[in-house]
């Protein structure tokens, strides 16, 4: 008779070498393979599916033993019904069934988390990177996420240019197919805290120059992000005010003098980075 199996694999060649190992065969002896499922290898691990193949196979007839035909048993006397007793004892009742505890139906906050850890992990471990992963909510609905572990200086790169990069797809991968949008900050070690101290030391810094030889001071080129903690830490500095000039990926911060009667308290807020 013709039987059939079913094994998964990464690869359709994996999955028929499961199938050939369990049944013990080579696949010359099979009667033949159908190529079920496709494999995907998703998008860096997320959404894979394996290849499911289905082999055909001939396998001996099942023998049905026949059992000897029992001897007619005689039939058994009717035996006397047994007196009624005065009165029936009452059957004690069941006890009730212990009632099954209810599991928490997932929150959006478990599920956002989830979403994020499984592609920051999938990311780390695609990066050869063991990194413990903290992930907490802002007060705005934002999600932070902050690294730590051997091999943050990778994770950081020059002036965080690539943690910028794993923020900003970690951001597109994640709110891809959601319906809400939130946005999702990287951080490892606590380099962004850091960089944002020393961005500031560094502004107020330039506008002392700034006043000093009342003229203007142009900063080193910086991405979005750090010009805007330019921005902001000069905001409300007395006898400066702060623009943006040049092309990415070499525009950068101009710190320049004003007079004082040109200085007035309605200075623009910086729209660089949100």
């Amino acid at each position: 008779m013709i039987k059939y199996l079913e094994k998964s694999g990464r690869t359709r060649e994996e999955a028929l070498a499961a199938a050939l190992a369990e049944l013990g065969m080579s696949e010359e002896e099979i009667l033949g393979s159908e190529l079920i499922e496709l494999p995907k290898s998703g998008f860096l691990g997320i959404g894979a599916k394996p290849a499911v193949i289905r082999v055909s196979y001939e396998a001996p007839d099942e023998v049905v033993e026949e059992k000897p035909a029992e001897a007619p048993k005689a039939e058994k006397k009717a035996a006397a019904p047994a007196p009624k007793k005065a009165k029936e004892e009452k059957k004690a009742a069941p006890a009730p069934a212990p009632k099954a505890e209810k599991k928490p139906a997932p929150t959006d906050e478990s599920a956002d988390f989830a979403a994020v850890r499984a592609f920051v992990s999938g990311l780390m471990e695609r990066m050869g990177i063991d990194a413990e992963i903290e992930i907490s909510r802002r007060d705005n609905g934002g999600i932070n996420v902050n690294l730590s572990g051997s091999g943050m200086g990778a994770i950081i790169g020059r002036r965080g240019e690539t943690l910028d990069a794993i923020q900003h797809l970690t951001n597109y991968v994640v709110n891809h197919d959601s319906d809400k949008h939130m946005h999702i900050s990287i951080d490892a070690e606590n380099y962004r805290a850091k960089r944002e101290e020393s961005l500031t030391k560094l502004a107020e810094k330039m506008a002392e120059k700034a006043i000093k030889y009342k003229r203007s001071m142009a900063l080193e080129p910086m991405n979005s992000y750090e010009r805007h903690v330019i921005h902001t830490a000069l905001q409300n500095y007395e006898g400066v005010t702060t623009a943006s000039t040049g092309a990415e990926p070499n525009r950068r911060v101009v710190v320049s003098y004003v007079r004082g009667e040109q200085n007035d308290s309605n200075k623009p807020q910086s729209r660089e980075w949100a």
